[in-house]
């Protein structure tokens, strides 16, 4: 290990593990990102007799391991891989290199692996052992499941039986595994006795930090503020789309950035070259979908930005494990918005029952996560299993700014009532439904309605609406529930909640965050909002409403007011440098605000620092100019989105940011036509949007009587439409 790794000592379970497979006996290791995972194999290949295989699936980073083990002596044998990108003449000096017994390491993909073609080859030389790198990539709970490793098993049997050998040992290794994932790893692999091998998934040097997304633009400054202050520095940033990733990366560029892109559309090499580059420090940051990082030896990594929130804690909590494997400096920055669990969905519609109930649910803990004012720390290990016994790790934005606690045994016992009564057969949402008295179809069904438990948590309900997800979830870090998540996350009650039952004691709970269209963002310390300046905009705006006789939100949103009182705009055309301010809305309401806050700036000895100004890339979005010209056209607004190859949401996203961006859009001739909405509805939403002091969709819904037509508009997108019309018609 000296020798060839440079290592004095091995870390944690790293010798035991080693050790169990050079005596031929099968091995699961479960260790988190940094933790020494690959010296697990690599060091028993070396030793062993044979060639090991080592399964990987991302073809795009084995050429890193490769080259750092090659690295490691004189012989550019020692390691090789084998996949699609091989020429027949690469294909042959690897087949050499192994029959020569030169090479001890073999990195395969598994569909080369399971390729008929190849099985004669993979039956002519001596295996020391079998590797199945990021071994959640079998199961489909894993947060990255590929069909294709769920065939390992059959190719390795068909292996041994033509070479007439014992089963070879196998050692499956993975970041990230709850319990599910674990037995379902080992079951499929058929190594249900494997001994196993469990480190801690706490990383103490990692900051972890959800904050609020309002908008790509809002999110894009946020991210470039918090690079310039920790300039110079390697990072990761994750993005859903590779769309946002070439985006954000031309951005990050044209403000001064070494950032560079990758995702699985841009050639081969052209993906080396950028890891290559971000090795060797030739760049700073990699603006990345989630195929980047996987097996990439960087260890000062020091933060990780998810742009977008991952569609699962187990992918959330491997791609943060990138960072500060050193031990050092490690933050890990997330944004969310509850728009981005709709996006989410919408991807696995074209998915199996299964495989969509599974991502429901693994996607509704990763909401519990970002809305919960609990110490992350102890979410992130709770899930995975592992007790944390500290209620405040001050290493997150939650221990940092800890909310008040509220008394919630009354709502605790109203919950485990009702998870006993309905036989611990449904999931939370059912449970939170029932306790509430929302007497649904589905409760109906079940003649749940009519036991004497339904709507026992209606007083408590009516004090606090939002209590019920966190007492539950907060109980079952308690230990007084769990969820049976193999049973689509079906409550049950554990001996401690039976016994709590009997026998009530004090519980407290911390509510929820509420994620709403106010930026909250900053208070892990990293946002240059003036709260002072932007308490007094917040009033500036009410008094300019009042003189126009609008509500507030019409003049300037609320993103644009936070903008503001982070750049101090001092001219009309700074101001329009600001999200949602358009010509036109500068030119109507901005008078009084540059006026104001270049006074606030000289009565405050307040200089603009560099550090706030964002360059931004010229909006040219010919999508939305055509919309432009189609509505100017009177083209129905379903045939506009067909004509565009887009959705009717997402057309209405865009026409909002036309809108929001102070450009004025008419769409009388649509909404008017009574086929589409019926004139007293538009006429109610209206008035409900004069009156209102948000401009919240959901609160319109409340509010006023909007229904779901049966083949037409759905109630949430009539309230979109005439908000629309609303702002067009009295803000642009």
């Amino acid at each position: 290990m000296k020798h060839y790794f440079g290592f004095d000592k091995f870390k944690g379970d790293q010798e035991a593990i080693i050790r169990n497979l050079m005596a031929g006996n099968d091995s699961f290791v479960l260790m988190p990102t940094g933790g020494g995972k690959s010296l697990c194999y690599q060091l028993p290949s070396l030793l062993m007799d044979g060639t090991a295989i080592v399964v990987s699936p991302l073809i795009a980073l084995m050429k890193n391991q490769v080259d750092v083990i090659n690295g490691l002596s004189e012989d550019n044998a020692l390691a090789h891989y084998l996949n699609s990108t091989l020429n027949r003449s690469a294909i042959n000096q690897v087949e050499s290199d192994v029959a020569s017994g030169r090479t001890k390491l073999l990195y395969v993909a598994p569909e080369s692996l399971n390729k008929p073609d190849n099985l004669p080859f993979f039956q002519s030389f001596k295996i020391s052992f079998i590797a199945i790198d990021e071994a959640h990539c079998i199961s489909e709970w894993g947060h990255d499941f590929r069909p294709e490793y769920r065939n390992i098993r059959a190719t390795l049997d068909s292996i041994a039986a033509a070479r007439k050998e014992q089963r070879m040992p196998i050692i499956a290794l993975t970041a990230t595994a709850t319990d599910k994932v674990r037995i379902d790893i080992k079951r499929n692999l058929g190594i249900a006795d494997a001994k196993e091998f469990k480190s801690s998934f706490n990383r103490p040097n990692l900051y972890y930090e959800v904050r609020q997304k309002q908008s790509d633009e809002d999110t894009d400054n946020q991210i470039i503020r918090f690079l310039k202050q920790h300039q110079g520095k390697s990072g990761i940033i994750y993005c859903l789309s590779r769309k946002k990733v070439e985006e954000l990366s031309a951005k990050l560029q044209l403000n001064g950035f070494k950032a560079a892109p990758y995702h699985a559309g841009l050639e081969t090499d052209k993906r080396t070259q950028t890891q290559d580059d971000f090795l060797k420090e030739n760049i700073d940051i990699i603006v990345a979908t989630i195929a980047f990082g996987m097996g990439i030896d960087k260890p000062d990594v020091r933060f990780v930005i998810h742009y977008d929130i991952p569609k699962s804690l187990e992918g959330y909590y491997q791609e943060t494990g990138r960072a500060g494997r050193d031990g050092g400096e490690g933050i890990c920055l997330a944004f969310y918005s509850p728009k981005d669990l709709k996006k989410l969905e919408k991807f696995m519609e074209n998915k199996g029952e299964n495989e969509k109930e599974i991502g429901r649910q693994l996607l509704q803990e990763t909401k519990a996560y970002a809305e919960s004012n609990v110490c992350r720390r102890k979410m992130l290990l709770n899930y995975f299993g592992e007790a944390y016994d500290k209620d405040n790790c001050g290493n997150c934005d939650n221990c940092k700014h800890p909310k008040k606690y509220i008394e919630a045994s009354d709502a605790l016992t109203c919950v485990l009532a009702a998870i006993k009564a309905v036989k611990e057969n449904f999931d939370q949402q059912y449970i939170i439904d029932f306790v509430r008295g929302r007497a649904t179809d589905n409760i109906v069904r079940h003649g749940h309605n009519e036991l004497e438990e339904f709507g026992n948590g209606k007083a408590i309900n009516n004090d606090n609406s939002n209590i019920w997800n966190p007492v539950i979830r907060q109980a079952m870090i308690a230990g007084y529930i769990r969820k049976d998540i193999e049973h689509y996350g079906l409550l049950k009650l554990t001996a401690a909640g039976r016994a709590y039952l009997k026998h009530p004691q004090p519980f407290s709970v911390v509510p929820d965050r509420e994620f709403v269209d106010t930026d909250e963002a900053g208070e892990g310390g990293t946002s240059a909002l003036d709260e002072n300046l932007h308490k007094q905009l917040i009033a500036l705006r009410k008094d300019v409403a009042r003189k126009h006789n609008l509500p507030p939100y019409v003049i300037f949103q609320d993103i644009s007011l936070t903008q503001m009182a982070t750049s101090y705009p001092q001219t009309i055309e700074e101001l329009q440098q600001i999200q949602g301010v358009g010509h036109g809305k500068a030119m109507k309401f901005g008078k009084p605000f540059v006026e104001f806050i270049k006074r606030y700036c000289e009565d405050n000895d307040i200089e603009r620092s560099d550090l706030m100004r964002v360059i931004t890339i010229p909006n040219k979005s010919k999508r939305k100019l055509k919309i432009i010209e189609l509505i100017d056209k009177r083209i129905p607004l379903e045939d506009i989105a067909e004509s565009q190859g887009i959705g009717y949401d997402d057309l209405l996203d865009d026409i909002e940011s036309i809108v929001n961006s102070g450009m004025k859009v008419n769409i009388d001739y649509y909404i008017n036509d009574d086929t589409v909405m019926d004139p007293d509805e538009v006429q109610d939403i209206l008035d409900y949007y004069r009156e209102s002091d948000t401009d919240d969709i959901d609160k319109a819904m409340d509010t006023v009587d909007i229904y779901d037509d049966e083949d037409g508009l759905t109630a949430e997108e009539k309230a979109r439409l005439v908000l629309i019309k609303f702002l067009s018609e009295e803000g642009n």
